[in-house]
């Protein structure tokens, strides 16, 4: 059996090349496959919203699916309300084989009379449509992001108020650095370095953060995840990323919680350590060691 392909969907703004360094141990040492996922709200395009951005994630997803491959999607930052609202009705169905079958063998004239038994958009009917060979989403895993609550866009829970350190441009459509950039994301990194990963920094839209709340969902539910917390983190405060961990658990949401020494950024700042918690969650999702696999031609 193959091991799941790596979805990465990198923050606002910023491309998936900021994951190259794990992608060099997660492919380069344990031949995990791994998507980058380049954000339409952070590619120069004023008017991309969230919706366009969730459909980038759906449509790399369906790519593996099509080839029977399952998934793992890792976020970080702005891109983990993205992911959780991706991954929505890719799980794997739970419904118990022997239901479909009493549904099989009901009378179709009565299943049009009872509605409320049958519903033509059942989850039964989406479950069936998946085949062997179709792939579904196995893990969430979430690096200094947090959980989608349903119906919300990105800034509705700060009441549309943005962060100091960034500001909204109506004239141009996007949202601008206030402040010392590196400082708010890469400030554990060496100067030069940190201020190269500065310079790779995309527009990012307006309408991604403040619009599209109605195209947001919490399939963070149907899967298992894992969070890594950044506890340096100038970006996004470690109390409120404890508090987003809290929040999803009390809703009921199977999360593994660790944490990192790190600025916003620690793909870049501890890749190792990075690559090998994504690793442990793969393989915790799976029930089987990448590494293992990995030495017998499994990829």
């Amino acid at each position: 059996m193959s091991n799941p392909t790596l979805i990465l969907v990198p923050g606002s703004w910023h491309q998936p090349a900021c994951y190259d360094k794990i992608v060099k141990i997660l492919h380069g040492t344990y031949r995990l496959k791994c998507v980058g996922v380049t954000l339409p709200s952070a590619s120069d395009n004023p008017g991309a919203t969230v919706k366009n951005d969730i459909d980038a994630v759906r449509e790399a997803m369906k790519k593996e699916f099509r080839k029977g491959r399952d998934v793992v999607v890792v976020a970080h930052s702005y891109g983990g309300l993205v992911a959780n609202s991706a991954i929505k009705g890719f799980a794997k169905p739970q419904k118990p084989q022997s239901q479909e079958i009493v549904m099989a063998d009901e009378d179709e004239e009565s299943k049009s009379n009872m509605p409320f038994l049958f519903p033509r958009s059942s989850s039964s009917k989406s479950s069936s449509s998946h085949t062997t060979t179709t792939g579904h989403v196995v893990g969430l895993v979430l690096i200094a992001s947090g959980f989608s609550l349903e119906g919300l866009a990105f800034m509705d829970p700060f009441l549309g108020h943005p962060p100091p350190y960034w500001r909204v441009n109506r004239s141009t459509g996007y949202c601008e650095f206030t402040g010392d950039t590196r400082e708010l994301f890469y400030h554990d990194l060496p100067e030069e370095e940190g201020e190269y990963w500065v310079s790779q920094l995309t527009n990012q839209s307006v309408k991604s953060l403040f619009e599209g709340g109605e195209h947001v969902t919490e399939g963070w539910r149907d899967v298992p995840s894992w969070y890594l917390g950044t506890t340096e983190d100038h970006g996004m405060p470690v109390a409120a990323q404890r508090m987003t961990v809290g929040m999803a658990r009390a809703m009921g949401a199977e999360v593994e919680h660790r944490e990192l020494p790190t600025s916003h950024s620690p793909f870049l700042s501890m890749p190792k350590e990075t690559a090998g918690f994504i690793l442990e969650a793969v393989e915790a999702f799976t029930g089987r060691q990448v590494a293992a696999a990995a030495s017998k031609g499994g990829s």
